[in-house]
């Protein structure tokens, strides 16, 4: 059974990325996501000792890895000022949510003649700043051909994406449907969206707990549904 309380920073050595260290994340992972993809081949992943997880197929090869998605941005030098008005506890609360398999992803980690993969263009890219609302908003664009500032990366995985067919198919089969309003065709941002027009990261107290009380719930809302999901298959 997958434990949607489970902070995956427990079983993870002190010092290290849950992302990579953890065994519990790494074995939900491979339950969850190894099912049929639309076309009806199963997702099968698998451990291996180079690679997180990997799908072999007709389909052909594809090796994943896991990336936090819910940025607490505890360490952003800018939002320091707006911290010092939050309960510490309360911080702590946020990224302990963030910690449970309803604030992970995986993602291709194979690196495309040597450039950024999506978990760090994600997190490097001033626009984005690792928020996940913003990634999907790119996905989505991806899967219509609009631009946005991933397209190059996203560019880079078309094979992967390309598994899913559409990104409302592509939401429902990561449970992200607590992400996404008006059957897919919208994302539901934790932030008024200006376009990537801006930096993307809160500029008040208000903000910022408009920001983690949304993330919050929706990462709530994807445990439950990842929890229902565990326990039919």
């Amino acid at each position: 059974m997958i434990d949607i309380d489970f902070d995956f920073r427990t079983d993870t050595p002190d010092g290290a990325d849950p992302d990579a260290y953890s065994p519990t994340l790494r074995s939900y992972h491979q339950r969850l996501w190894s099912k049929p993809l639309p076309n009806g081949v199963v997702f099968d992943l698998q451990l291996t000792a180079q690679k997180y997880l990997v799908h072999q197929s007709k389909l052909g090869e594809f090796a994943v890895s896991s990336d936090s998605v819910i940025p607490s941005f505890k360490k952003e030098k800018r939002l320091q000022a707006v911290f010092q008005e939050i309960p510490a506890t309360d911080i702590e609360a946020f990224r302990t949510l963030g910690y449970t398999i309803g604030g992970m992803m995986i993602f291709p980690s194979n690196r495309v003649d040597g450039k950024a993969t999506i978990n760090g263009s994600r997190g490097f890219h001033p626009l984005i700043k690792d928020r996940f609302d913003l990634t999907l908003e790119c996905i989505k664009r991806f899967y219509i051909n609009e631009p946005s500032p991933l397209s190059e990366v996203l560019g880079r995985y078309k094979t992967f994406f390309s598994l899913f067919g559409n990104f409302k198919n592509y939401t429902q089969f990561f449970l992200l449907q607590d992400w996404v309003i008006e059957d897919s065709q919208s994302i539901d941002f934790a932030l008024p969206f200006d376009g990537f027009n801006s930096l993307p990261l809160p500029k008040t107290v208000e903000e910022y707990l408009i920001y983690k009380n949304k993330s919050s719930l929706q990462i709530a809302l994807r445990n439950q549904r990842i929890f229902r999901e565990s326990i039919s298959t």
